[in-house]
């Protein structure tokens, strides 16, 4: 899709949690189409364009949502939720990214995400259960702190309402007790860690992975010894902070490397 420049209505803000909020925009229905999983840019100046993910499927109507973190610490933060909650009208640049869910897939999908991340884990997971509401997603969801999971009821309803569905809500900070709910499978720890404990095989997956690079290539190289292969993961990471190599280079075997000259002369 080409990207555009339109003018869209702040139609509300709402908080979801004391650090992040929600907002839903208003657009003529063509002008804001987008592929689930894109991001836009909303103008906070002039020079300034601030990029989020669509936190919501393209429906054919005239709605997009996002999930903002905000931290009051930064200027851009600061400045945007000054514009949206004073100002009824904000320039949108759309569609942008070429980390997004494709039409006629049937795939299982294997969703992670850590924080706002899961806006666009959202967005795929709208649009795949739109277009299959039996097709196997398992959404890993990481947070500091339980409180974070600002829509911890969406997810859980959906695998309540989707037997293929699976949410694992996992909880870095200790925590005293995680009650058991329904449609949440709770675990603790990094989210790295968490993957690497709990999964065992990768194949046939569709993975997307939202969040930090560090968190990215973090999970990259958990998954890379169960036969990760570049072309299955996907991630908005991969293209504004690439790595080169991308997969983690084999550790080199002890036995097999060269000796240094003093190990040299010690052996002879």
């Amino acid at each position: 899709m080409t990207v555009r420049i339109l003018t869209c209505q702040v139609e509300s803000v709402e908080d979801l949690t004391p650090d992040v909020f929600r907002v839903v925009l208003e657009g003529r229905g063509e002008a804001i189409a987008h592929a689930p999983g894109q991001y836009l840019e909303l103008a906070v100046d002039d020079e300034t364009w601030v990029p989020f993910s669509i936190a919501s499927a393209h429906r054919g109507d005239d709605r997009l949502e996002l999930h903002i973190q905000h931290w009051p610490e930064r200027t851009n933060s600061a400045r945007l939720r000054e514009l949206l909650t004073h100002q009824a009208r904000l320039s949108v640049r759309l569609p942008n990214g070429d980390c997004y869910l494709p039409q006629a897939r049937e795939e299982p999908l294997l969703l992670v995400g850590a924080g706002t991340g899961f806006a666009q884990l959202k967005a795929i997971a709208e649009a795949a259960l739109r277009e299959d509401p039996s097709r196997e997603i398992s959404i890993w969801w990481a947070v500091r702190e339980r409180r974070d999971l600002y829509a911890e009821t969406l997810a859980a309803q959906w695998s309540l309402d989707h037997p293929a569905v699976e949410f694992h809500a996992v909880i870095e900070a200790p925590e005293v007790e995680l009650e058991p709910q329904p449609g949440v499978i709770w675990h603790q720890g990094r989210i790295d860690e968490v993957l690497a404990t709990e999964l065992e095989s990768l194949a046939g997956l569709e993975i997307y992975i939202a969040g930090s690079p560090g968190m990215v290539y973090a999970c990259v190289d958990t998954l890379a010894p169960l036969g990760l292969e570049e072309s299955q993961v996907h991630s908005d990471v991969f293209s504004y902070a690439p790595r080169v190599p991308f997969l983690p280079l084999p550790e080199a075997d002890p036995e097999s490397a060269p000796l240094s000259p003093g190990e040299a002369r010690e052996k002879s």
